[in-house]
């Protein structure tokens, strides 16, 4: 009988994954790319090591919302001090700070450690749909 083979960080083979936002729902692209980035889409998923790959999100701008979440969904700051509670609206921040917004949304789905943070980084955000990182995609395909 074979056992669970345990991935090493340096046998992760990591590959960049092109996603066009145009026309998806919002939700429903931070679950794929929370997915890739942690790794659990390949059979060697070892939950302790970071083995996702590098997401490139294109067109983020053009992302759908259901229901009245551009009008009626907050996002909250607050620094610790009385009274610094500040609130946007998340139509707002979509015209403002796209990447922001996504990268926000995209950490509540990963672990809370010093591994999630690693793999947030491996997230790249882009307006348009052009992106400097064409080199690497093309090279996978």
């Amino acid at each position: 009988m074979k056992l669970t083979s345990v991935m090493k960080p340096h046998e992760v083979e990591r590959d960049w994954i092109l996603i066009d936002a145009d026309g998806k729902t919002f939700g429903r692209i931070l679950t794929e790319v929370a997915t890739f980035l942690r790794g659990k889409h390949k059979p060697s998923f070892t939950p302790n090591v970071d083995c996702g790959d590098y997401v490139v999100i294109i067109n983020a701008e053009k992302a759908k919302f259901t229901g009245n979440k551009l009008d009626a969904k907050e996002y909250f700051t607050h620094s610790g001090y009385f009274g610094s509670t500040k609130s946007r609206k998340l139509s707002d921040m979509m015209e403002n700070s796209t990447e922001k917004l996504y990268k926000l949304s995209v950490r509540g789905m990963l672990p809370k450690t010093t591994l999630g943070k690693a793999m947030l980084k491996k997230l790249k955000v882009y307006v348009g749909s052009e992106h400097p990182h064409t080199a690497q995609i093309n090279k996978g395909a």
